[in-house]
């Protein structure tokens, strides 16, 4: 880490509708070697990276599950192997670009990833190697946001950087209400009680149990995960203090 950064090691939430890009389904490689480069500019300053990535651009387990009336546990195991498609494709981004990469997985694929180990983690980010969480927890029920969190507090991670298509925490859908209102600052517990849909409630209160702090913004704009990590003011801060 460096004088130019906050963190000295971080998670990042990449959701999977974020690595769609232009496209209705699947991932997008321009959107990829956009992820890919932030996150070796962000090496390149020292800081220590874990990934965790969501499947929603190829399968969501409970819009499924709600939808057709497939069994929840079943939808959400789909669901977990569709992050295990998006990790190896976020992998292959980041080691064409010269960043050393591991692929741990909550579900047994030796041919394909690592089984997650926390020590193993641990020690492949203290090597520097940017390891990429797949299979959200291995158990159905919990979303890959609380997989985040859950992994951010096993590895250390100093901060949750929630990269989505928004740019922060609104008190009401921006897509639906012009006059929804954007936060700079908010705290875990005004998260809780309003209901903000911007993550699910199990990983902020497992973030407020371990003072975690998490920050959401837009993945879109060039060098947000850069600017993120140096504690520049974009997105919106969710902590106990709920201040920048």
């Amino acid at each position: 880490m460096t004088s130019a950064t906050r963190y000295r090691r971080i998670l990042l939430k990449l959701s999977g509708e974020a690595l769609l890009g232009d496209l209705e389904y699947g991932v997008d490689p321009k959107v990829v070697a956009f992820v890919a480069e932030q996150v070796r500019s962000v090496r390149d300053l020292g800081v220590e990276v874990g990934i965790v990535v969501g499947g929603g651009n190829i399968f969501r387990g409970m819009a499924a599950a709600t939808a057709t009336g497939m069994d929840r546990a079943t939808a959400d195991y789909i669901g977990m192997l569709a992050t295990a498609m998006n990790g190896l494709a976020l992998q292959d981004g980041l080691e064409r670009g010269g960043v050393p990469t591991r692929v741990m997985t909550a579900i047994d694929m030796n041919e394909v990833a690592e089984p997650y180990i926390r020590r193993r983690a641990v020690r492949h980010i203290e090597k520097g190697r940017v390891v990429i969480f797949v299979c959200g927890t291995g158990n159905p029920y919990f979303t890959t946001d609380t997989a985040a969190a859950l992994r951010a507090v096993e590895i250390g991670a100093e901060i949750v950087l929630k990269a989505t298509k928004v740019d922060g925490v609104y008190d009401k859908d921006p897509v639906q209400h012009t006059d929804a209102k954007r936060y700079s600052s908010i705290t875990y517990s005004k998260v809780l009680v309003d209901g903000l849909k911007v993550l699910d409630a199990a990983a902020v209160s497992l973030c407020m149990e371990n003072d975690l702090p998490i920050v959401v913004f837009d993945l879109d704009a060039h060098e947000n995960i850069v600017k993120a990590v140096r504690g520049e003011d974009i997105g919106t801060l969710i902590s106990r203090g709920g201040e920048r």
